[in-house]
């Protein structure tokens, strides 16, 4: 796993921030910097899926496009001035009048939510069996990998926790720490669970009427391009796999993509000719962004 995810984490952050001191500050203290022009998300029927297997019918769930610009937050309150149609906030962090309030601008919003290990600072941590908890998250304080073999255990906490994005009002949902099967996690998870795991998250956003992001998991994109609206990717530049994306674009799904540590002339001319959503943030997260 690579890159920051939340704001309840941040005394673990403090210890990497130092190698984003480097980062520029925002000219005029709002968080962004000004951008050329970019397309808006189009909302559009799209068709999801149904438990049973029966015909599939139309639904009006958002799908967000190619080159469609975004704000991701995940640490401190949300600033909700930042001119873009997209934001990606915490779900647990954030109230449903913050998302009435992007709404209200015209924005739509994604949901935060962890999917792939147990924090001890969500209030719905009492409802995960210690059989499904293993190894601490390396670089993560109160956090452990969860067992995601066990569908039968784990569906209806996802399910209460996706639930709880839609009763707030949020237009998708981001499922972190989708690709356990690549970490050390305590238990024998092999690509086929990781399959099986994210497509039921998937799948219980769509029965929510939701849209739902691929978080990372590159290696599996040819087989989840399908289940999923759209990605969100950290660093594809630094590590060299932004042309893996590109499954999603070819769909006309949008890739919400971040960097921390390039330069935007580093990776933005790749990201604009891959048709990526791409901006370099600090690793914390904060409101700061500087956009493609």
């Amino acid at each position: 796993m690579r890159g920051a995810r939340r704001a309840g984490v941040l005394g673990v952050l403090l210890l990497v921030l130092a190698g984003c001191s480097s980062s520029p500050p925002s000219d005029d203290g709002g968080g962004e910097e000004p951008e050329a022009e970019a397309q808006a998300p189009t909302d559009r029927m799209t068709t999801a899926p149904t438990p049973d297997g029966t015909p599939a019918q139309p639904s009006g769930r958002w799908q967000p496009k190619p080159g469609t610009r975004w704000q991701w937050q995940l640490g401190g309150r949300v600033d909700t001035s930042v001119d873009v149609p997209v934001y990606d906030i915490d779900g647990f962090e954030n109230s449903a009048e913050t998302v009435a309030r992007l709404h209200d601008r015209g924005r739509k919003v994604i949901c935060y939510i962890n999917a792939g290990a147990w924090e001890n600072f969500r209030p719905d941590k009492g409802k995960f069996p210690a059989a499904v908890l293993g190894k601490n998250n390396k670089g993560w304080d109160g956090e452990k990998w969860l067992d995601i073999r066990r569908l039968d255990v784990l569906r209806p906490i996802m399910a209460a926790r996706i639930d709880m994005c839609r009763q707030k009002g949020f237009d998708a949902v981001e499922p972190d720490l989708t690709e356990g099967f690549r970490n050390r996690t305590g238990f024998p998870l092999t690509a086929e669970h990781q399959l099986a795991f994210n497509r039921m998250l998937a799948e219980l956003a769509h029965e929510r009427g939701l849209a739902v992001g691929l978080k990372n998991d590159l290696e599996q994109i040819p087989q989840l391009v399908r289940d999923f609206d759209f990605a969100v990717n950290e660093q594809c530049a630094q590590y060299d796999e932004c042309e893996k994306l590109t499954p999603f674009v070819k769909r006309n799904k949008a890739v919400f993509h971040v960097e921390y540590e390039l330069p935007p002339g580093d990776f933005c001319d790749t990201a604009k000719r891959l048709g990526l959503s791409s901006m370099k943030k600090n690793l914390d997260l904060d409101a700061w962004r500087r956009p493609c």
